[in-house]
């Protein structure tokens, strides 16, 4: 006992249990990681494979493993959502950053065309039954299947943070997402050969048809030969490749949701999180602007469209009006680049007077965003360096040559500048709030949803009175509040910069996804690498370029909302 005195009050151990879930959160995440890249690859090679006539691989192969992975991903996302249902505790928190009203309207909109293209693509190949696979015509009732389930999943869930079935959650997670990566490539690389075929169509003396499908491709696995001689046959093959960039734009939207929903599998939150992000109550689209952003905005993409359909016309008729087609493209193209270069600095300029303090709390959201906007312009980084490297070295000194290098050269610096602006609009806190932390004249309210009767069933999260329940008042006060003062030129500017660079997005994603492919018109690039190097290259770079425009006006909605 004396030993025991002298020795003093023994200590009690340790509790490892944040330590040890913190541990075994990242085992389950490399679990879940590994077993997505094992997926991804094995979709690759088939997709990649069944690509080329050359190759024992058929398109047959490809549709199963992909209706295989929908189906599995379709049971797994309905056991979510049941078990979520079932167990009141499995979702203590919700994360106002992810999934915001924009991101889950777009994939809502995506997600309707894709239903449509689904309907154009069983149509087509039920135009000659006799001699398809059945799983031709299955693979898009199941895809169909699969984007409605999906989009339900997405919109009622994009926020959880899940804290039940924790590694389960994170593998089905990534296998979902992987499986909406697989859709992706093997569109992309669908859209990819039969732009292929339509140059070598018309660079061989016959009609040039936009998306013209390859006829053994179009047969059964056996060989067979289906021929699309009717009308409707006709319509149904042109209406689902042309919605082919909405089905492509669903699965990119739907892998960044479900990226953010892994990352926040276990999260704990607090209400300190602010809720910069988060849309505010009450939206108007043009208010408190000065018109001169939307307005520009409006009337450069009219004339884009106009510039869009004069090129399709002009390089697909027979009358050899390339060259001209091809001075109208760049013509717009350098125009509205170099407005968006402008308006992208000055918009980084105007931060330099912004007193708004950074918004450094940890955002798997914001991080997303950010990563996505630097990777996707890699790829139109890509293209433009070899452009400029082609007509530089290959020194063709006429009118299209130094269009071609005024645009590659408009195309880096649009994309750095507005990449800058972006990235910093995200990052800013929201308005009212001072470098220091004050707020002088606006309150903001956390945006933290907490789920209360299940806080006391997670080890790792002691009562605390940061928590943010719900209020007596209703589920307004949840919401983060952003109100400030009326009035401010630099709120009105930054309003009208992120709608016009909006709008310049929006038309230069039509252009690229619906088929204008000035790389193959204009012969430069061509004639210096060679065909086969310069359709890699652009097959390989161009859809990350035209998902870029897309994730980008998701981007400058959000900081409209937020300016």
């Amino acid at each position: 006992m004396s030993e025991e005195l002298a020795q003093g009050p023994k200590e009690s151990p340790p509790a490892p249990r944040a330590g040890s879930r913190e541990v075994w959160k990242k085992g389950g995440r490399l679990l879940s990681v590994l077993l997505a890249v094992n997926v991804l690859l094995l979709a690759c090679t088939l997709i990649s494979g069944g690509a080329f006539n050359k190759v024992a691989l058929y398109d047959t192969d490809v549709f199963a493993l992909l209706t295989a992975m929908m189906l599995l991903a379709s049971l797994w996302t309905l056991f979510y959502l049941l078990r979520t249902v079932r167990c009141p505790n499995a979702v203590p928190y919700r994360d106002a950053h992810a999934g915001p009203i924009w991101l889950r309207g777009g994939l809502v909109l995506f997600g309707i065309c894709t239903l449509v293209m689904d309907v154009f693509k069983t149509g087509y190949y039920s135009s000659f039954f006799e001699c398809q696979s059945a799983i031709k015509i299955l693979h898009p009732l199941t895809q169909a299947v699969f984007v409605i389930v999906q989009t339900y999943f997405l919109w009622v869930s994009a926020k959880d943070c899940i804290h039940v079935h924790l590694d389960l959650t994170r593998c089905g997670l990534m296998f979902t997402l992987t499986t909406n990566l697989a859709i992706w490539m093997a569109a992309v690389v669908d859209e990819s050969v039969h732009q292929t075929h339509s140059y070598d169509s018309s660079h061989s003396n016959t009609s040039h048809h936009r998306l013209a499908p390859d006829p053994e491709r179009a047969g059964s696995s056996m060989g067979g030969d289906c021929l699309c001689n009717t009308a409707i046959c006709q319509i149904f093959q042109q209406g689902y490749f042309y919605l082919y960039p909405f089905n492509i734009e669903y699965s990119l939207f739907a892998s960044t949701m479900l990226y953010v929903m892994w990352k926040n599998v276990g999260r704990l939150l607090a209400s300190s999180t602010h809720g910069h992000g988060h849309t505010p109550s009450r939206v108007s689209l043009f208010r408190e602007t000065f018109f001169a952003g939307p307005i520009l905005g409006l009337m450069l993409f009219v004339v884009g469209l106009a510039v869009f359909i004069i090129y399709e016309v002009q390089v697909s008729g027979e009358g050899g009006r390339t060259q001209q087609a091809l001075v109208i493209y760049y013509s717009f193209n350098i125009i509205c680049l170099g407005l968006m270069t402008l308006v992208s600095l000055s918009g980084s300029v105007i931060y330099r007077f912004d007193r708004r303090a950074m918004d450094q709390h940890k955002n798997p959201t914001r991080t997303l965003d950010v990563a996505l906007l630097m990777g996707a312009a890699l790829g139109q980084y890509a293209i433009s360096y070899y452009s400029i490297v082609a007509v530089v070295v290959g020194a063709p000194g006429d009118l299209l040559g130094g269009l071609n290098l005024a645009h590659a050269l408009l195309m880096i610096a649009q994309h750095t500048f507005q990449n800058v602006f972006i990235i910093e609009s995200l990052h800013r806190g929201p308005p009212g709030v001072e470098p220091h932390g004050t707020i002088p004249k606006e309150p903001c309210h956390g945006l933290t949803f907490a789920n209360l009767d299940a806080l006391h069933t997670l080890p790792a999260c002691p009562p605390t009175p940061r928590l943010v329940g719900p209020s007596p008042e209703g589920p307004q006060e949840a919401v983060a509040i952003i109100l400030a003062p009326r009035g401010n030129w630099r709120r009105r500017c930054l309003k009208d910069i992120s709608l016009f660079l909006l709008l310049c997005n929006v038309i230069l994603w039509i252009m690229p996804a619906f088929g204008a492919r000035p790389h193959f018109s204009n012969t430069v690039e061509v004639d210096f690498y060679g065909y086969s190097l310069w359709a890699a290259i652009v097959n390989i770079c161009l859809p990350f370029g035209i998902f870029y425009r897309m994730h980008a006006v998701s981007s400058l909605l959000e900081v409209y909302v937020l300016s």
